[in-house]
């Protein structure tokens, strides 16, 4: 891959009509798709909304508008991507260009066009200002280009009026209501802003390979000139990290927009080196300040285990020795290329004991630098070699040890261990930069594989693409990252559905869970008003039997199914106190009375009996009942038993068991920490470990409007715990749940490497 970087002319120029299409091809590539990509995050906040029941008037209204634009999602991204080809055939010949995309400016402008256009102009404000320096270059390449094709110069075709315009002109003819608008232009800026970093990067770079570029001096020639560029490339880096502060430079970065390219390790060749004039320095700042506090708890953890006598003698670093020589990045990465088809079974074993991967990789490469002819007794890793092999090896073994992953999963990781220590050899963004190709696709790959017992053919198909994909790996990656950029987006592709039914998983869990809170809420209720009406007094079995049994199942329908009749619910309850009355008035022999109550109460007992399940005539026969035992006013009336309190679904207990147990036990909980657990919203990653010490990553899906208790489902949308913020408080007490866990696998798992080495350390 190129290492050539921004400003360096070069002797001759390409055919820039090539070079266009070139542009257009990569834009379309990195934009084309993009109206596909909004409804699935927008159906699924306007679901998350509904949950809520927020009360909000036009959800409904928003949901009809999504699922009309979703039936014509085809329509609107071939639309938009002839939109984005258009805006490069006006800049190839401006003056055949229509006046404005959307029609002519003489046109009259309806209400939601100039919706869509007051919305638009304040968009391509921002993006303006957020990516100024590397528009700035685009449009002086651009011009460049211009110029050689002998054109005027047009309007920037990738700029975000272009954009803006492309995705406007979509829109302006379906029929959006105001707040579905404002959610698709929110989503289109968190599309942007995630995509047009690295494009505007990758944009530069083909201009500037091309020759279109502000020169700088001549550079040097062959060798001398990739020697030239390797060694500013390292005294950048090393600069970088000599002189900014870690932490505080880091924070200076908004954590969502780092779309820039991340510093190459020295030596490296790939097309990341020649994207890093497209960011800015703060950026770089804090991309090196990461990579340095990184590389500094490696050295410090590595230096206690050495000390400790935690790694053998054969893995320790031997570079102080004489007569060693370290190994050169390129001789490292030939051996792991030797080694990368060869069966990766002492990976998977490795993988099976924690802290032996590291040790296993070691071993792996010394047997490889045998075969290349390497005598091990006298050369050694570089530090920075020894960084790649433990990153990588600290992150598979936190991928495995706490995401869930069966053992079936063990040989897919195995088989990728090899190709990304070759990655992170020869670009170690990959630990920083979350667009990284090869990140995202262990991401799917954990996405695929977490909590995949195989048990549906879906999930059956999921893990033997994951499969194939990781073999496809081994057996195509050489130092290409365009392999792991497809084969993300072939799995991708299958996932996407798999994500629908994790989405509806997740519904049908909080529907459910608000299903037995209602009945568990309208049982409470019922068993209330029972205790109540039985504790007034001695009444007859048969007066009690009813009260007790079809009187409190009537109640609870009442209570279930028509709560907001107060009418209906008042009749109910109405007929305990009149069941009460009638068996005193039994009692003092007032038959007349009597009579005439239970005439007046027969059609609302019978009503009572029949939501019971029975028939009319069962009804009359349990009615006929009553009535004989009230008509003797003789008849003996005792004191009956409580209604005992419902019992817990198994479930449920069980869930509560593996969780709650013991901190259910102890009782009491931090208000604090309460409070913090209120204020989490659905979306939000935690980590939860069971009493057996296990550890899954869990996301808050809903929040209870009846109890507000907190729905906590698995990456896979199967419920794992449902409880109060007062239990989740007692947890997050005992250690045992933790808040703030990342959305994807690779940004947990190397959270939870960085919380490894600072507790070693």
């Amino acid at each position: 891959m190129s290492g050539h970087l921004h400003g360096v002319v070069h002797n001759t120029r390409a055919d820039p009509a090539r070079v266009l299409e070139e542009l257009k091809r990569q834009t379309l590539e990195q934009l084309g798709g993009l109206p596909g990509s909004l409804y699935g995050p927008i159906e699924d906040a306007l679901k998350a909304d509904s949950l809520k029941g927020d009360g909000r008037n036009h959800q409904f209204e928003d949901q009809a508008a999504l699922w009309i634009l979703r039936q014509q999602q085809a329509s609107h991204v071939m639309a938009f991507r002839q939109q984005i080809g258009q805006g490069f055939e006006a800049f190839r010949a401006p003056g055949a260009a229509v006046g404005g995309v959307g029609g002519s400016p003489l046109q009259l402008v309806g209400e939601q066009q100039l919706a869509f256009d007051l919305d638009g102009e304040r968009l391509v404000e921002l993006l303006e200002q957020r990516y100024q320096r590397p528009l700035e270059m685009v449009r002086a390449r651009l011009q460049m280009l211009a110029q050689a094709m002998g054109a005027p110069e047009g309007v920037n075709p990738v700029g975000p009026y272009r954009l803006i315009k492309a995705f406007t002109s979509v829109y302006t003819e379906a029929q959006v209501t105001e707040s579905l608008r404002m959610r698709l232009f929110r989503q289109y800026e968190q599309e942007l802003a995630r995509l047009l970093g690295d494009m505007y990067a990758r944009l530069n770079q083909v201009l500037a390979t091309a020759g279109y570029g502000m020169a700088t001096g001549a550079p040097p020639a062959g060798p001398a000139r990739a020697a030239a560029e390797e060694r500013r490339d390292r005294n950048t880096l090393d600069g970088v990290f000599d002189t900014v502060p870690h932490r505080e430079a880091a924070a200076s970065v908004p954590h969502d927009y780092q779309q820039g390219s991340y510093p190459p390790a020295p030596g490296q060749g790939s097309g990341y080196a020649a994207q890093g004039g497209a960011v800015s320095q703060v950026e770089v700042a804090a991309m090196a300040a990461e990579l340095a506090e990184l590389r500094t708890q490696l050295h410090a953890w590595r230096e206690g285990l050495i000390k400790g006598g935690g790694l053998p003698p054969g893995q320790q670093p031997q570079r102080t020795m004489a007569q060693r020589r370290e190994l050169r990045v390129d001789e490292v990465v030939g051996m792991a290329s030797l080694l990368q088809p060869e069966p990766p079974d002492a990976f998977a074993r490795a993988l099976a004991v924690s802290g032996r991967l590291g040790e296993t990789i070691r071993d792996q490469l010394f047997d490889g630098a045998r075969r290349l002819g390497f005598n091990p007794d006298q050369t050694c890793f570089s530090p920075e070699e020894d960084d790649a092999i433990d990153l990588v090896a600290l992150l598979f073994d936190s991928l495995f040890r706490n995401h869930a992953l069966q053992d079936r999963a063990r040989r897919v990781y195995a088989r990728l261990v090899m190709p990304y220590v070759k990655v992170a050899l020869t670009d170690n963004a990959v630990f920083v930069k979350r667009e990284h190709p090869a990140r995202r696709l262990l991401d799917a790959i954990t996405e695929a594989c977490e909590g995949n017992d195989g048990e549906t053919p879906q999930d059956r198909d999921l893990l033997e693409r994951a499969s194939d994909i990781s073999q496809r790996i081994v057996s195509d990656y050489n130092e290409d990252l365009a392999v792991f950029e497809l084969a993300h987006a072939e799995l991708d592709a299958m996932l996407a559905q798999h994500r629908r039914r994790i989405e509806l998983q997740e519904q049908r869990a909080a529907k459910a869970t608000y299903g037995r809170e209602r009945l568990g809420a309208a049982r409470s209720q019922a068993d209330q008003a029972v205790r109540e009406r039985i504790a007034d007094g001695k009444l007859t079995s048969a007066v009690a039997d009813f009260i007790s049994t079809p009187w409190r199942h009537h109640l609870v329908q009442v209570l279930l199914r028509e709560n907001e009749d107060p009418k209906r619910r008042a009749q109910a309850m109405a007929l305990g106190d009149a069941l009460v009355m009638a068996d005193k008035l039994a009692a003092e022999n007032r038959g007349r009375e009597l009579a005439d109550q239970l005439l007046a109460l027969q059609p609302i007992i019978i009503q009572c009996l029949s939501s019971s399940g029975l028939d009319e005539s069962a009804a009359q026969h349990a009615m006929a009942g009553l009535v004989r035992a009230l008509a003797t006013p003789d008849k003996e009336r005792a004191d009956h038993p409580q209604p005992s309190a419902a019992e817990v679904e198994e479930d449920v207990a069980e869930e509560r068991r593996r969780y709650l147990a013991d901190d259910a036990a102890q009782g009491g909980h931090d208000p604090l920490l309460a409070e913090r657990m209120r204020q989490l919203e659905p979306g939000d990653w935690l980590r939860l470990t069971s009493l057996q010490g296990e550890t899954v990553a869990v996301k808050v899906a809903w929040l209870s409007p009846l109890t507000s208790r907190l729905l906590l489902v698995n990456r896979r949308g199967v419920r794992a715990l449902v409880a109060s913020a007062e239990e989740l408080a007692m947890l997050a007490a005992s250690g045992r749940l933790v808040v703030g866990a990342e959305r994807t696998a690779f940004d947990e798992a190397m959270r939870q490497v960085r919380r490894h080495l600072d507790r070693v350390i």
